[in-house]
């Protein structure tokens, strides 16, 4: 591999000649061997349009050269369209401002600025990575706000969406089988009937609160750390700088983003995404309901309870011929433990807001946005290749109506819990059902058990 020289602060350190980032990044790529994770492309690409819209208002303010600026602005582009998506390689376990990830782009950026202006990519001349490409930011501001601007992008585009999708899924199973009358179930023992669409309609009231609390959080998400430089004081920056930068942030991703009310706060603490988080282990928690719910209700086909049946889509089996199983839910309960495993350590890093800034900026990152990735793609999964399939099993419903002791509770205003006890008693020590037992010793005639048990 060949290599060129970049120097920094603390010296000359060989780059890889293809590289368009420099020393700063070399270092850290060096100093941080820890997973092979690094930050998602959607965060990259946050970044990238923060530091497209800062070089724009710069030129604005006078404080920045106009062909600098449009460099900066033309590869920031550049690399939101995906062209250097490979650049970006610094390891998500590094230090706890972002600082590595956030110079990762100001390198790249001002590589490729340079390469525009002069024909040649790296160094630091006429674009300089922090004196132009960052100007007016610190690391300790930008990595809160591109945190923000990730999460409320994916939250809005594809999160909100895809619970949508499965929502009307689920409301349209609901309507499906509102006549479907199937026994109920409390503790796993059979309870007194209800609808199958009941059943349905509970699922998709579950989806329609989960999405009102991730609607919740996007005010506090909308708030932008950009403006506070290193403390949040501010320094170094042109007062109209975050305002204007933020609005221009809003226009380019069509989201109502604003600068953040108290600096101190915005960098200290990464309480939006500690509740973020929450909602979305919430969220979590109530697709893990569901799909238990669903492999219960499909369970067998022949020796469970087989109310419902879910799509076939793979062999089940490397053993067993003919063997199907849930395999979309099984993905989904996992996707829903991999996100309240990510929440565990989002808590954990918004503990560590020290003074004025939080230090676990990266880890708290990944982990969020992975759970909205998460999220989104397995309710879209679920919706569209388990819940838009299922049809429900009628005979087997009825049947395990007829079958179950709980229907005695029917006879409760008629011939009061005591006696209603004992006909169960009776019924299950028999193999008979209620009704059997019922008409075998004539405590209420046919017609009328009719009317009590419909």
């Amino acid at each position: 591999m060949k290599y060129r020289k970049e120097k920094d602060s603390l010296g000359t350190i060989d780059v890889p000649e293809r590289a368009y980032f420099g020393a700063s990044t070399q270092r850290a790529v060096e100093n941080f061997p820890v997973s092979g994770l690094t930050f998602p492309l959607s965060f990259i690409y946050s970044l990238a349009l923060l530091k497209k819209c800062a070089a724009m208002v710069n030129t604005e303010l006078g404080l920045m050269d106009k062909k600098i600026s449009g460099a900066i602005v033309a590869s920031a582009q550049e690399v939101i369209d995906g062209k250097f998506d490979d650049q970006f390689v610094v390891d998500i376990f590094q230090t706890g401002s972002g600082t590595s990830t956030n110079m990762n782009m100001n390198e790249v950026i001002a590589s490729r600025a340079n390469q525009i202006i002069t024909g040649k990519k790296g160094g630091k001349s006429p674009v300089h990575p922090n004196d132009h490409v960052n100007l007016g930011q610190s690391s300790n501001d930008v990595i809160p706000s591109t945190i923000h601007m990730t999460a409320l992008t994916l939250i809005k585009n594809h999160l909100i969406p895809s619970l949508v999708t499965l929502q009307e899924s689920l409301l349209h199973k609901a309507a499906k089988f509102d006549d479907v009358k199937k026994i109920g179930r409390t503790h796993l023992q059979d309870a007194v009937p209800i609808f199958l669409g009941d059943e349905f309609g509970g699922y998709a009231r579950q989806v329609a609160l989960g999405i009102k609390r991730i609607e919740a959080v996007e005010d506090r998400l909308a708030e932008l750390a950009l403006g506070g430089t290193a403390v949040g004081s501010g320094l170094n920056t042109h007062p109209d700088f975050a305002k204007r930068v933020i609005a221009l942030i809003s226009e380019h991703s069509k989201l109502d983003f604003k600068k953040a009310e108290n600096h101190f706060q915005a960098q200290g603490a990464q309480d939006a995404a500690v509740e973020t988080s929450g909602a979305l282990k919430t969220i979590a928690v109530s697709l893990v309901k569901i799909c238990n719910d669903i492999r219960w209700l499909a369970s067998g086909p022949r020796c469970g309870l087989g109310e419902i049946s879910i799509p076939a889509l793979q062999p089940g089996s490397s053993i067993m011929p003919g063997k199907i199983n849930p395999v979309i839910p099984e993905a989904v309960i996992q996707v829903a433990a991999q996100v309240m495993g990510n929440d565990t350590t989002i808590m954990v890093g918004g503990q560590s807001g020290n003074l004025e800034l939080n230090v676990m900026l990266p880890v708290i990152a990944y982990n969020l946005l992975q759970s909205i990735d998460l999220l989104s793609s397995g309710a879209k999964l679920l919706a569209e290749k388990c819940i838009s399939g299922i049809n429900a099993n009628r005979q087997k419903c009825t049947e395990n109506i007829e079958k179950s002791l709980a229907m005695a509770t029917y006879l409760v205003p008629h011939v009061g819990y005591d006696k209603a006890a004992l006909i169960a008693a009776k019924a299950n020590e028999k193999g008979k059902s209620i009704r059997e037992i019922v008409l075998e010793e004539n405590i209420l005639p046919e017609n009328e058990l009719k009317i009590v048990f419909s």
